[in-house]
């Protein structure tokens, strides 16, 4: 169907034409068959698919960010980096009489951190849908002053 075709489907008026064509010839060997191309134009995005498909992305996103976050802070805690920095803060800030030892633990914990990555998360799904979804909204208005993108199928 052509796009005449398809315009006059969706108002309502068909025109149907049929055409006999002779059987399709089988290709002769050696000969390269030729590419068929089609140009498409891109001149509208539903935003509300838009804004559907970027928030799944983005929890997407927001999940993969929470577990990299984890994985890297248990690396972290495993290798002995903590211990190493409540020696060297201690010896710099200790007093000779000091009996409490400096625990960088009691300040940054696993479960503040792992807090602060779900509200960047959160924070981050929003920010993410909302762009998208206004960018959207301004792809829609250049494509109508320009004509929108302009894309070129072809068949191997």
């Amino acid at each position: 169907m052509t796009i005449p075709a398809v315009a006059a489907a969706a108002a309502g008026t068909v025109q149907t034409t049929t055409t006999t064509a002779a059987p399709a010839a089988k290709p002769k060997p050696g000969v390269a068959r030729r590419t068929r191309k089609a140009r498409l134009r891109l001149s509208r995005i539903d935003p509300w698919s838009v804004m559907k498909t970027s928030f799944l992305f983005s929890i997407a996103a927001g999940i993969v960010f929470v577990v990299a976050i984890y994985v890297i802070w248990t690396v972290i805690g495993s290798s002995g980096l903590f211990t190493s920095i409540n020696e060297v803060v201690g010896s710099v800030v200790s007093t000779p009489g000091d009996t409490t030892p400096f625990r960088i633990e009691e300040y940054i914990n696993t479960q503040k951190v792992m807090g602060a990555t779900a509200l960047i998360a959160a924070l981050d799904v929003v920010i993410f849908t909302a762009l998208l979804t206004l960018c959207s909204f301004l792809y829609n208005l250049a494509a109508t002053m320009l004509g929108g993108l302009e894309v070129t199928l072809a068949e191997d």
